[in-house]
């Protein structure tokens, strides 16, 4: 299963966002990481959609060592969390 990876961001007290290197303006969040990483999958999903609606397709995802190379992506990855994301999730919920 492919894996995207998000970087965890606390956006304050009660608000923790992520984004995806890999999947620009596609982001996810919530009360707690916790629930900012359930509802993570599901935001690809609502990505994923909007490209199909435009006639294209996901871009593949770069590994946690690709985008640690990449100038762009690499302070976020050093000064945030770096969490990998299945997609499209597993339907029984295992990995």
């Amino acid at each position: 299963m492919p894996h995207y990876v998000a970087i965890i961001e606390d956006a304050g007290p009660d608000d923790v966002s992520l984004w995806f290197p890999d999947l620009p303006g596609c982001i996810s969040g919530g009360d707690d990481v916790d629930e900012a990483l359930e509802n993570a999958a599901e935001a690809i999903g609502f990505y994923e959609q909007d490209l199909t609606e435009d006639g294209r397709e996901l871009p593949p995802p770069r590994t946690l060592d690709q985008l640690k190379a990449d100038p762009e992506f690499a302070d976020a990855i050093r000064n945030h969390t770096a969490v990998l994301i299945e997609f499209p999730p597993n339907a029984d919920g295992e990995e």
